[in-house]
């Protein structure tokens, strides 16, 4: 086995780190006005529609990526690029399945939310694996995808049992800040073929905060035509692009 690079070391480090720090988290618990959302008109009988309804962006998504990626149409420098473009795929299908779910139970509630994040952590897995295989090494994004695929899930059950969402907190703050450190290193050799677009992937998760953040403003902005949260479906979608269009390869290429 090969020993460790500088970068593998760095990223072996930090998830070391934040490991040994979970039993120092203080308990955090979920705030329930996170589950009052501006937008609760029904429509033809669904409940909160457009919050529910602006999910179906992540499932085409996915789905289509997975299309591409089963057709050989993303063709990618590495086994470890094309398994974590996957299970990113994979992550938004079942991202907006979850989330349609919760914004679909009257009123959504942790036990929805609990789902819907279940979906995300897959998401967030194949994404910082993608990061990890372009910037670091093959052997990096294998096991840094892996890991969080386990981690992920734990974290969300463990508020589930606990009550506290540290864990899950680290997972998805931490692990964009992570994302961000990785993104700032060079593109090792022999990656001849272009990764993911990682200023569209950033961009699109920031702009998705935004609006998230401004549910209420954009509501009243857009004349109660649409709210931010619903926006923030559509924005976080973009991540689909983001790894589709620098791989795409057509049929006659």
């Amino acid at each position: 086995m090969k020993s460790l690079t500088r970068r593998e070391t760095v990223l072996a480090a930090i998830v070391l780190l934040v490991l040994l720090a979970q039993p120092f988290l203080p308990h955090l618990p979920q705030s329930q006005d996170y589950h009052h959302f501006v937008d609760t008109r029904t429509l033809f009988g669904m409940a909160n529609a457009l919050d529910t309804l602006s999910n179906l962006p992540f499932m085409i998504a996915g789905t289509v990526g997975i299309a591409l990626v089963l057709r050989g149409r993303l063709p990618a420098p590495t086994s470890a690029l094309g398994a974590m473009a996957l299970l990113t795929f994979a992550g938004l299908v079942a991202t907006g399945l979850g989330s349609a779910w919760y914004h679909g139970q009257v009123p959504p509630n942790d036990a929805g939310l609990a789902v819907d994040r279940y979906g995300m952590v897959i998401a967030f897995a194949g994404i910082l694996g993608l990061a990890a295989a372009h910037k670091a090494s093959e052997r990096a994004g294998w096991w840094l995808g892996w890991l969080v695929l386990v981690a992920g899930p734990f974290s969300v059950w463990w508020w589930t049992a606990s009550g506290s969402i540290a864990p899950y907190a680290v997972l998805q703050f931490g692990g964009m800040a992570l994302l961000v450190l990785i993104l700032f290193w060079r593109t090792p050799e022999g990656h001849a073929t272009p990764g993911p677009n990682w200023g569209l992937l950033i961009g699109a998760y920031a702009l998705a905060k935004v609006f998230e953040a401004a549910d209420a403003q954009i509501w009243e902005l857009t004349l109660h035509m649409v709210s931010g949260h619903s926006l923030k479906h559509l924005a976080a979608a973009c991540v689909a692009i983001a790894v589709i269009a620098p791989l795409y390869r057509r049929r006659d290429a």
